[in-house]
């Protein structure tokens, strides 16, 4: 290896260093442990709506999620707004589908997400929208947004 290639890639990897350390002190603009609904209500084209449900051990039920746009904000409806990369805390909730596409319904998209608690209790479960919106006449935007809910088996 040259000296010339060696000390280039020192320089790199001491500022890379320096710099992770110089974000690393800066203070966050962002609380450090935010609930989950902040988190789903910091969105800035939709406001997620999410009720927590509960249904017998082995009954199969549906969680109704609604995203509402924000004023100033349309849904894109040719994009293909969906709900994905389900799981459960700890692998008391089983999906009925990986993915699920969003229904447009009263000027919100709808997602019927269908579950099935296998054991008793309190399960959190999570998943990643990915949704498009309008902002304005024509800025078209896509953006990802977590799933957080509670699925709760009763016996």
């Amino acid at each position: 290896m040259s000296q010339v290639f060696r000390f280039s890639v020192v320089r790199f990897f001491t500022a890379a260093s320096c710099a992770a350390a110089f974000v690393a002190g800066q203070p966050s603009s962002a609380p450090a442990q935010a609930a989950a609904s902040s988190i789903l209500s910091e969105s800035p084209a939709y406001a997620v709506v999410v009720d927590d449900i509960a249904a017998k051990v082995g009954t199969h039920t549906v969680l109704r999620v609604t995203l509402r746009p924000r004023a100033g904000y349309r849904i894109l409806k040719a994009y293909e707004n969906r709900v994905a990369r389900f799981s459960a805390a700890d692998d008391g909730v089983a999906f009925d589908a990986k993915m699920i596409r969003g229904e447009v319904e009263g000027g919100s998209l709808v997602f019927a997400i269908g579950v099935t608690p296998t054991k008793p209790g309190k399960h959190p479960i999570n998943g990643v929208f990915r949704v498009g919106y309008i902002e304005g006449s024509n800025d078209l935007s896509m953006v990802s947004l977590p799933l957080i809910a509670n699925v709760t088996g009763t016996e």
